[in-house]
C-alpha cells in the first residue's frame, strides 16, 4: 500500500500537472490571471502537431503490424460501447432525460487529446517508452462514441428534431484537432527519423514548457466552467464525472491485459478509455442534439472529469499499468 501511495504521489508532483492545479486554484480564487486566446490557440496547434509527428516517426521506426491493428480495433470497440454503459448509469442514478443522458454518454466514449498529451509527458519524464501507434488509436476513438450517442438519443419519443445529419458528419471528420493530429502523424510516418532531426529543436526542447503553459490555461478554463455552471450538476451527475472514468479504465485494463498490452502502451490505453471529450463531441452534440443542455455535458467533461483525470486519474492509471 505504501508503495502504491508513493507511486501516486511521485506521478502527481510533476510540473505539467502542478501548472494545471495552479490554473484551477487561480480560477477558484477569482484571480485575474489569464492566457490570451491567440496564445492558447497556438499552443493547442503546437501540441497536436508535436505529438502527432512524434507518433508518426515512432511508427516509421517500428513499422505497421498486427499489434497496431489490434490496438486500434480495441480502441474503436471501447469507444462505441462505453457510451451505452455511461447512458445506463446516468438514467439509473439521475433524472436526466434520454437526450441529455445520450449527449453526456457520447463524451465518455470519445477521448480528451489534452489528457493523452499530459499522459505522454509523464512517460517521457519517466523515460518510459510507448508505442507510436497509440496516436492512431486516439484518432480512431473520436468518432464511434458520437455514433453511439446519436443512436441512443434517437431510440425513443424524445428523438432530436435536428435534420442536420450531413453537417454533423462533415464537422466530425473535418474537426481541426483530429485533422492536424492525423496529418502530423502521417507526415512523421512519411519523413521518419530524418524529418524528426530537421524539426527537433521545435518539437523536442520546447514541448514540456509549452505544455505547462497550456495546462495552466486549461486549469483556468476548467475552474471557470465549474464555477459558472455548478448549479446544473446534481450530486449523482457530479459523482458520475469521477466514477465513469475509473470504470472505463478498469474495463480497458482487462481488455489491454487480454491483448498483451503492458507498460507505457497499456497506460495510454487506460487514459484514452478514461478521458472524456470536451472539444469534438460538444461541437457535434450542439448540431445533432440541440435540445441537450451544453452547460451540463461540457461542464461535466471539462470541469469535473478533466481535472479529476489530471490530478488523480493519471497517477492511478499509471500505477495500474505499471
Amino acid at each position: 500500500m505504501d508503495a502504491a501511495l508513493a507511486t501516486l504521489t511521485n506521478n502527481l508532483i510533476v510540473p505539467t500537472i502542478l501548472f494545471f492545479v495552479l490554473g484551477l486554484v487561480a480560477a477558484f480564487m477569482r484571480s485575474d490571471l489569464s492566457v490570451p486566446g491567440g496564445a492558447a490557440k497556438f499552443m493547442s496547434l503546437y501540441l497536436l502537431l508535436a505529438i502527432g509527428f512524434k507518433g508518426g516517426v515512432q511508427m516509421a521506426e517500428n513499422g505497421i503490424g498486427p499489434e497496431m491493428l489490434t490496438a486500434i480495433g480495441a480502441g474503436v470497440f471501447l469507444s462505441f460501447t462505453l457510451p451505452f454503459l455511461a447512458y445506463g448509469l446516468l438514467r439509473v442514478t439521475s433524472k436526466l432525460d434520454r437526450e441529455n443522458a445520450a449527449a453526456i454518454a457520447g463524451h465518455y466514449g470519445s477521448i480528451s487529446i489534452v489528457t493523452f498529451v499530459a499522459a505522454t509527458s509523464i512517460l517521457t519524464l519517466s523515460d518510459i517508452p510507448y508505442p507510436g501507434y497509440m496516436i492512431a488509436v486516439a484518432a480512431a476513438m473520436e468518432v464511434p462514441a458520437i455514433i453511439s450517442a446519436l443512436w441512443l438519443a434517437s431510440r425513443g419519443p424524445e428523438r432530436s428534431e435536428s435534420d442536420a445529419g450531413s453537417a454533423v458528419w462533415r464537422d466530425i471528420f473535418a474537426n481541426g484537432s483530429i485533422l492536424l493530429l492525423v496529418g502530423a502523424f502521417v507526415i512523421g510516418l512519411a519523413t521518419g527519423t530524418d524529418g524528426a532531426k530537421t524539426i527537433d529543436p521545435f518539437i523536442g526542447q520546447l514541448f514540456t514548457g509549452v505544455l505547462c503553459l497550456f495546462l495552466l490555461d486549461m486549469g483556468l478554463r476548467a475552474g471557470h466552467s465549474l464555477i459558472a455552471h455548478r448549479h446544473m450538476l446534481s450530486a449523482p451527475i457530479f459523482a458520475f464525472g469521477m466514477v465513469m472514468p475509473m470504470t472505463s479504465a478498469v474495463l480497458a485494463y482487462a481488455m489491454g491485459l487480454a491483448l498483451g498490452m503492458s507498460g507505457g502502451g497499456l497506460f495510454l490505453f487506460l487514459v484514452l478509455a478514461a478521458s472524456a471529450s470536451y472539444i469534438a463531441v460538444p461541437a457535434a452534440m450542439q448540431i445533432a442534439l440541440p435540445r441537450a443542455q451544453a452547460g451540463i455535458y461540457l461542464t461535466l467533461a471539462l470541469g469535473v472529469t478533466f481535472p479529476f483525470n489530471l490530478t488523480l486519474g493519471l497517477p492511478l492509471y499509471y500505477w495500474m499499468a505499471m
